[in-house]
């Protein structure tokens, strides 16, 4: 019988996973630095103490606006240790938002996935244009939920990133004492088990290093949901989202395609 949660363990996977991780907020904080005025800090989109976001602005006017929703599976992390992530669509002249959101046990998930469409529509009325919605892992998650059909924010295109888009696997965790899952919320929030809208287009990403269980959940949405998905080589669950820095790679083309 599959050990649930050895197959959500990631960083007990990951060769110096805890110095990948303190990297984070120290080159996030750097990139806010060097942009300087361009780093639009604490932006509300609530009253909540986590209902805010960081916009970085490209120099001159932006093209659109990619919103990334982080990840630490709903219990862990904020928008402070991903700023150099908007590097890539910057220099693509994008402008990109970072929002934080109630975490677990304070919030359900399903109050998450309201937060971030509040989210959405604070920066996109900051920012005309089309608008992107990426995410990782339980930001993944997020993503993909913004572009099921019982959603209304103005997105065009979502790039779920090592999603966890179906969360039954969830229920048998220990983490779910503090995610407080149940089956009416693992029905209502699983994107995998939710009809993709129409005008919204989506790729999954997921690296080929990353956990078993991960390469399924990122295979099942993108079958689900009929879109393409890519399967990053050599790059495992911390790192997969590191390209998202550099405006030509292939991750920035998929966030931007068409647009």
């Amino acid at each position: 019988m599959m050990d649930a949660d050895r197959a959500y363990a990631n960083g007990a996977f990951i060769p110096g996973a805890d110095a990948i991780a303190a990297r984070w907020p120290v080159e996030a904080a750097a990139y806010r630095a060097a942009l300087g005025t361009r780093a639009l800090l604490d932006q509300p989109y609530g009253p909540g103490e986590r209902q805010k976001f960081d916009l970085f602005l490209p120099p001159g006017t932006a093209a659109g606006l990619l919103v990334f929703l982080h990840g630490g599976y709903w219990m862990a992390r904020n928008r402070g240790d991903w700023s150099h992530l908007a590097a890539g669509a910057n220099a693509r002249g994008w402008a990109v938002a970072m929002p934080s959101y109630t975490l677990a046990p304070e919030a359900r998930i399903a109050v998450m996935t309201s937060e971030a469409a509040a989210a959405v529509l604070a920066a996109s009325a900051m920012v005309p244009g089309p608008v992107v919605v990426a995410g990782h892992s339980a930001g993944g998650h997020l993503a993909a939920r913004l572009a099921c059909d019982d959603q209304t924010v103005p997105v065009l295109r979502v790039v779920p990133i090592s999603p966890v888009a179906e969360l039954e696997p969830l229920l048998v965790t220990e983490m779910n004492a503090t995610l407080r899952l149940d089956a009416d919320e693992v029905a209502s929030e699983s994107p995998a088990r939710l009809a993709r809208r129409a005008d919204v287009a989506a790729h999954v990403w997921v690296g080929g290093q990353e956990r078993p269980a991960f390469l399924w959940q990122a295979r099942t949405l993108s079958e689900e949901w009929n879109c393409p998905w890519t399967v990053a080589p050599g790059r495992h669950h911390f790192d997969v989202i590191d390209d998202l820095a550099l405006p030509e790679s292939a991750l920035m083309a998929a966030c931007l395609e068409g647009l």
